[in-house]
């Protein structure tokens, strides 16, 4: 019987775990931390092996192949170990797909690629498709492949899960868009960030698809300068005269092999440039799926967003509180204060991953009246806004910051939850995060 280690006990791990116990590996769970108890109490019923707040590197140098959690990077001593010894690191993305022929759409970016995700599972749900989403969001690949087959599988895959591929082949591959992000990851170089990215495409042959932003600079310079056998399918804010998505004036126009399909900007449910792109992506897919146009239509009109996207909670004394708790980065929060109408009370800060925020600066000046920084070292925030804006305040706790947010909003005003940064500091996760802030505005 081979051995399969899996390094790290989270939501990719344990659902990696139950896969491979299911298809007849020796199993070994190891985490250097503590596992929650939820996890424990699937890994004792499967009656699978595991370890916590330790790794027996004895025992994880016998496995014939290692599944590692995204969030441990390949630097680690372990992991070093691992390769010089000649057995194989793979990402939990990578060991499902081997056991599932179902049709995969796979979805990575900086940003936006959660909310792409969604709409197009909920495309498909309601032109009755068997599918189901997950990787980055929601249930693991592995979980979904070992307790919820499908024919099709919509997945969000960040730069640290395609880190870890090696034949990974999505049949439809799209990159929403590229900007600085995870740079701590990658030595503080953009274009390793952004190969990691296009990494996606890296097995796909002339049979699948690659959808892309066109207009986003880091993207039209990697495919200058590489060769991608994918069919490119662009997204792009201009006419474009190839199979893609373009907007033209008031409409947006999806072209697929002399199939068009159009529809009024007005009309798609999330507002914003972004999510014009966004819907774009989608209706891409189900024009290539040649799901009926009236579906396609009705899904765009019909959709909800996402949880801790620009997420509109409550309106008190005619200030309305937003949660955009998964603006990591600062291209995500520039998409937030971009759509800002209202002087708004601005939430920021958290685990810095090498922002730079001058590009803030213009939309900052524009609409944001006040600053409460979020976190546990907030002088970079302070100093790149201080001379922009007159009120900036500190604070260690989501309660602080929603009070005094409260106070220095007046009517007709906003307050906007968009971090730029990771939530680590103060939070469990961005989830965390955005669950408290509406926790702490309904307590107004």
């Amino acid at each position: 019987m081979k051995k399969l280690v899996v390094l790290g006990a989270g939501e990719s791990g344990v659902g990696a775990a139950m896969l491979a116990k299911q298809k007849g590996w020796e199993v070994f769970v190891s985490d250097k931390g503590e596992i929650k108890d939820n996890h424990k109490h699937v890994l004792k019923n499967l009656v699978i092996a595991w370890e916590e707040n330790q790794h027996s590197e004895a025992k994880i140098l016998t496995a014939d192949e290692v599944v590692k959690s995204p969030g441990i990077p390949d630097t680690v001593a372990l992991i070093k170990k691992l390769k010089e010894k000649g057995i194989p690191v793979i990402s939990e993305i990578e060991f499902a797909a081997r056991y599932t022929t179902a049709n995969l759409i796979a979805i990575t970016g900086s940003n936006g690629k959660t909310t792409v995700t969604n709409w197009i599972n909920f495309l498909l749900k309601n032109a009755n498709y068997s599918v189901e989403a997950g990787g980055n969001i929601g249930n693991s690949f592995a979980a979904l492949v070992a307790e919820n087959p499908k024919e099709n599988y919509v997945l969000e895959l960040s730069s640290f899960q395609l880190d870890g591929i090696k034949q990974f082949r999505p049949n439809i591959g799209i990159i929403t868009n590229i900007t600085a992000d995870h740079l701590d990851r990658y030595e503080y170089d953009f274009d390793k960030y952004v190969a990691a990215k296009f990494r996606i495409a890296k097995n796909q042959t002339e049979k699948d698809y690659l959808i892309f932003d066109a207009d986003n600079p880091a993207i039209q310079d990697y495919l200058k300068k590489h060769k991608i056998k994918a069919k490119k399918l662009p997204l792009s804010s201009k006419k474009i005269e190839t199979d893609g998505a373009f907007i033209d004036k008031k409409e947006i126009k999806v072209l697929i092999e002399n199939n068009e399909f159009t529809m009024p900007k007005a009309d798609i449910a999330l507002k914003g440039a972004h999510n014009t792109k966004n819907a774009m992506a989608a209706a891409t897919v189900a024009q290539l799926l040649k799901i009926r146009k009236q579906t396609i239509r009705e899904s765009l009109e019909g959709f909800q967003g996402v949880e801790h996207r620009l997420e509109k909670v409550l309106k008190i004394n005619n200030v309305q509180y937003i949660n955009d708790s998964k603006a990591t980065n600062t291209n995500a929060t520039y998409y937030a204060l971009d759509s800002m109408t209202s002087e708004t009370v601005w939430i920021v800060g958290g685990v810095d991953k090498g922002n730079v925020y001058e590009e803030l600066l213009p939309l900052v000046n524009k609409s944001v009246k006040a600053i409460i920084c979020l976190g546990v070292d907030n002088e970079k925030i302070v100093k790149s806004f201080q001379n922009c804006v007159k009120d900036i305040f500190e604070t260690q706790s989501m309660d602080e910051a929603v009070k005094m947010a409260y106070h220095l909003a007046k009517s007709g005003d906003s307050v906007l939850l968009s971090p730029a940064c990771a939530s680590f500091d103060l939070f469990k996760n961005y989830e965390d995060r955005g669950r408290q802030f509406k926790e702490s505005v309904r307590k107004l």
